[in-house]
């Protein structure tokens, strides 16, 4: 029998407008319980410093040319994480906190994945065992560092017992998929980022309005195409993207193409454009795997004009489902997976794999703080 932990897992995404907090018990291993899942909404100071952040840090130099903004953000968005962990930790000494932080920049090529977030900090403010910088110890060993989620992604599909094989789709910023073949052995998952998810969508609707997202694509819905302006921007892409690629960074995409546009008809444009990338690139799996299911999850899944333009350009015999059908609450996924990899941190286990990073060996990841 094995262990079981009590873990806390703390992720802010792409969108950076607050932390999905789960707590969760789990071996770390081929079984999870959900205990608490919740959302803290970031406050408008804190949203508008990320996004201000990844807006202006286009390479690893801005990294240190706005080194000050930086560190004041970091240590605001540690605070926060602080609150957070006081609220959840139900009086549990010994929770683990998987403790991801805030993405502002993420290249691989140059072996960099940059997170706000200071865990030395957190763990001096709630004298708890604190897991974060997860994506270091891929990315040393020649990996992307993303996604690391896939190994959750099985768990689920094992613990639900969904019908294999099966692609999971997460729909944030950047939008990933899982291939699980079977259930048990991660060394046959595959997985990899697609592109663009909500993240193109997002950026046009707070540039343009005084909204932050799109929400359930109602813009997109009521908006037309420019049929000109998306085909200019598919072949951009087409010739400017290494498909290749295991993991993205909302920089590798921006909503210049779009400029000129109303608000509706860029959202119409920009979904229809992030729909064709997903769907093309979930073909290019199909021809060398058999799956007849997409199971979707993130808050993507939520924009139901995304959702009905994947399905019109995949244009096949797929099916596609919403993860809650399994009774799975979709917007947790990633915040449980991160309490999961910390307990699977603590204990030395891999969580990341050459079929889903490029990584050349299974990686532990992760750093542990603890008093």
């Amino acid at each position: 029998m094995h262990h079981q932990y009590t873990s806390l897992g703390l992720m802010s995404g792409t969108s950076g407008d607050g932390v999905d907090a789960s707590v969760i018990k789990s071996n770390g291993i081929d079984h999870f319980e959900k205990i608490i899942d919740k959302y803290f909404e970031y406050d408008s100071y804190i949203f508008r410093g990320i996004h201000s952040l990844k807006e202006n840090i286009l390479n690893s130099k801005d990294i240190k040319k706005f080194s000050k903004e930086i560190s004041e953000m970091e240590r605001e968005i540690t605070f926060f994480h602080a609150k957070i962990i006081k609220e959840l930790e139900a009086k549990n000494n010994d929770i683990l906190v998987g403790f991801h932080g805030q993405t502002i920049f993420h290249n691989p090529k140059e072996k960099i994945s940059f997170q706000l977030g200071d865990g030395k900090l957190l763990n001096q403010l709630t004298q708890k065992k604190i897991i974060f910088n997860f994506r270091k110890n891929d990315i040393i060993n020649g990996g992307e560092g993303a996604p690391l989620t896939p190994l959750f992604h099985q768990l689920i599909t094992f613990q639900k017992k969904i019908e294999l094989p099966v692609c999971i789709l997460n729909i944030g910023g950047i939008s990933n998929i899982t291939l699980v073949k079977e259930s048990t052995d991660p060394l046959k998952l595959l997985s990899k980022d697609l592109g663009p998810g909500n993240c193109l969508i997002d950026s046009w609707v707070r540039n343009n309005s005084n909204k932050k997202i799109d929400y359930n694509g109602k813009l997109a819905a009521v908006g037309r195409i420019n049929e000109i302006i998306l085909e200019q921007a598919q072949e951009l892409y087409a010739n400017r993207i290494n498909k290749e690629k295991k993991s993205f960074d909302t920089s590798d995409f921006d909503i210049s193409f779009a400029r000129g546009l109303s608000l509706e008809d860029g959202a119409a444009t920009i979904t229809e454009f992030s729909a064709s990338i997903i769907a093309d690139s979930i073909l290019s799996i199909k021809k060398d795997n058999d799956f007849r299911e997409i199971i979707v999850c993130g808050g993507g899944r939520k924009n139901m004009t995304l959702i009905q333009k994947i399905k019109k350009n995949l244009q096949r015999n797929i099916k596609i489902d919403l993860i809650d059908e399994y009774g799975v609450d979709g917007d947790f996924i990633e915040s449980q997976a991160f309490a999961f990899l910390a307990i699977r941190t603590y204990k030395k286990l891999p969580i990341s794999f050459p079929s889903t990073t490029n990584c050349i060996k299974p990686c532990i990841g992760g750093e542990i703080i603890e008093n």
